[in-house]
């Protein structure tokens, strides 16, 4: 008989835990590759606790435990985890080490998975206990697997062949600069974990986890060019064997611990950002000389090429006309008082679906009516599902994968009759001035996303207002929506050393925002990518942003005397671009409402 309620499955945690001699467990939202986004298989930290949030960790110890989230999540966690068997603790102000070296008991013997965390993580974590004479231990296999008695088996679904066409350069070009890096550094091989490397280096894509078109795999790519890729058999079609050629062998994934054991006195560049302690653990036992080094397929996955760009403009055209149709339905529907969270985010699926080529959508809907919209990454469920009643905002943030490329786009709407209240009016409008601020600004090269930062939040700021995430994440080309290394954020830990500065091709989300707990949220996100300018007169090298997201802003939600001479005139030629792309895939209402959306204000 399954268990049914989290408690339950907490409980048979701890027996578990006290069968294996373990005093605690640490028990984070990933995977074999540090994936963001995990298979359903992964999914413990759900399954254990309720969260359904993308970043989090638990802890769990005889006596006690307590769930670790971000400024993201900090009301999605109380409502979806029970705070009577669960302390809620916020991230960066405190962390699983730090927690464990508060309240672990002496002499404590905490277990983890080596597999689902990082080295750096794992000798943190260590560090806390040995302070108190404990110890970290990697389990040899999961005790929540155990447990979960009927977790779901990795996915097994064909890896499929990404056409040099969506990806404008064939792999084997990208497998021979790689091999050229490695001989720059003296360097062997390199072991790539993260799935949208692999994705990106052999150009392949999958349907292994849900929203992001990846393969379950390991790479282990060679100085001559040549790599190896570990998948399930039942993966490999002769599709793929003929994509791939004789230069990348197709090896069992339960063979990869052995081929690193064959590494023996190679140098191995392995990224401690995305290979897990297990990989580290198996390279040390083999006699390898181990080089810490950055993914080298992350800065140009990041620097999309022309075919990519391309690519994304033209997904971005369909897409757009596709939230441009669902935004008039809102508008006939949304007053009648009828529509729901969960059926306005149907809705928009199917407009997407119709646009036509959409393979998954690029992440869950996030559809907030009212005060769900201040969740920051609320995930409606039938139990939370509200009505978007006529007089309230709602928030919509999503988007969708293509074969050429990922949308992510956020609009907040006024479901009336009736006008906004000046509240909700002044702050959309300092929030919509953050996003014309940061996307009108050229800068020189070497700028770092922490020092834009500023440029969207200073509205807000003038009134003592701010929002808990970051501003900007990078968006990958039929990949992660969200992708590394570019950010827009405040720096982390008040540094902005070592940060990516940012380049021509990257691409962007542009997305202030501001969230009044129990009342309402509001984001205006749009994409952008990185591009030259050129300034008469300009000294240097210069960059801006060419705004790629076309669909129309609320107009219902501005206070227009707010806006200067300057966002009048980007507002109006904002506008202008919507009509000239979007317009011609419209007719009938739809494309005469798109005309009063996009009047010149």
């Amino acid at each position: 008989m399954l268990m049914q309620t989290h408690e339950a499955r907490l409980t048979a945690l701890r027996k578990e835990l006290a069968s294996r001699g373990l005093d605690g467990f640490v028990v984070p939202i990933s995977d074999e590759h540090m994936s963001e986004y995990v298979g359903a298989y992964a999914q413990r930290l759900e399954w254990l606790t309720g969260f359904g949030g993308s970043a989090g960790t638990a802890v769990v110890l005889n006596d006690k435990a307590a769930i670790f989230v971000d400024g993201r999540y900090t009301l999605q966690v109380r409502d979806q985890v029970d705070g009577a068997h669960w302390d809620y603790q916020g991230v960066p102000e405190t962390s699983p080490a730090k927690w464990l070296g508060d309240h672990a008991p002496d002499g404590a013997v905490i277990g983890y998975d080596a597999w689902l965390h990082s080295k750096g993580w794992a000798e943190a974590v260590a560090r806390a206990l040995a302070a108190r004479g404990g110890r970290l231990v990697a389990v040899e296999s999961n005790p929540v697997d155990a447990v979960w008695q009927d977790q779901p088996e990795p996915s097994l679904a064909p890896a499929l062949v990404h056409e040099d066409i969506y990806s404008g350069k064939p792999s084997v070009e990208k497998r021979a600069e790689l091999g050229e890096w490695l001989k720059t550094y003296g360097l062997d091989a390199a072991v790539i974990a993260a799935l949208d490397s692999i994705a990106w280096l052999l150009n392949i894509r999958g349907t292994d986890v849900e929203r992001t078109p990846v393969a379950l795999s390991y790479v282990v790519a060679h100085a001559d060019g040549t790599a190896d890729l570990f998948l399930a058999p039942e993966k490999v079609t002769p599709e793929l064997v003929a994509h791939l050629g004789n230069a990348v062998r197709l090896r069992d994934k339960v063979d990869f611990v052995p081929a690193l054991e064959e590494l023996h006195g190679k140098r191995v560049a392995a990224d401690p950002t995305n290979c897990v302690a297990g990989i580290f653990a198996a390279l040390d036992n083999a006699g390898a000389v181990i080089v810490e080094t950055g993914d080298p397929c992350v800065l140009p996955k990041a620097i999309k090429n022309p075919v990519e760009l391309a690519g994304h403009r033209a997904a971005q055209a369909r897409d757009g006309a596709a939230v441009t149709r669902f935004l008039h339905w809102l508008s006939v529907e949304g007053p009648k008082g009828a529509v729901t969270e969960i059926s306005a985010a149907e809705a928009l699926h199917q407009f997407r679906r119709e646009c036509g080529d959409l393979r998954d959508l690029s992440f869950d809907t996030i559809s907030g009516a009212g005060p769900n919209g201040a969740i920051v990454h609320y995930r409606v469920s039938e139990e939370t599902n509200r009505g978007l009643e006529p007089g309230s905002v709602y928030l919509v943030d999503s988007g969708g994968q293509y074969p050429d490329g990922t949308t992510d786009i956020t609009r907040t709407v006024w479901i009336g009759p009736g006008e906004a209240p000046a509240e909700v009016k002044d702050r959309f409008t300092r929030v919509l001035r953050g996003n014309l601020a940061l996307a009108a600004q050229t800068f020189p090269t070497g700028t770092t996303g922490s020092q834009l930062d500023t440029l969207a939040r200073q509205f807000l700021w003038k009134v003592g207002l701010d929002y808990a995430h970051g501003t900007g994440h990078g968006v990958g080309s039929f990949l992660s929506v969200h992708e590394g290394p570019q950010r827009i954020a405040k720096p982390r830990g008040g540094q902005a050393g070592g940060e990516q500065e940012l380049l021509a091709g990257m691409i962007l989300s542009d997305e202030p925002g501001y969230y009044k707990t129990g009342e309402y949220g509001i984001r205006v996100e749009n994409l952008v990518v990185v591009e030259e300018r050129q300034i008469p007169g300009a000294e240097g090298h210069w960059l801006g942003f060419e705004t790629l997201t076309l669909v129309p802003i609320d107009r219902k939600l501005i206070d227009v005397a707010q806006l200067s001479a300057e966002e009048h005139a980007w507002w109006n030629a904002y506008s202008a671009r919507i009509m000239e792309v979007i317009a011609p895939q419209l007719e009938g209402q739809v494309l005469a409402w798109l005309e009063e959306q996009c009047a010149p204000l």
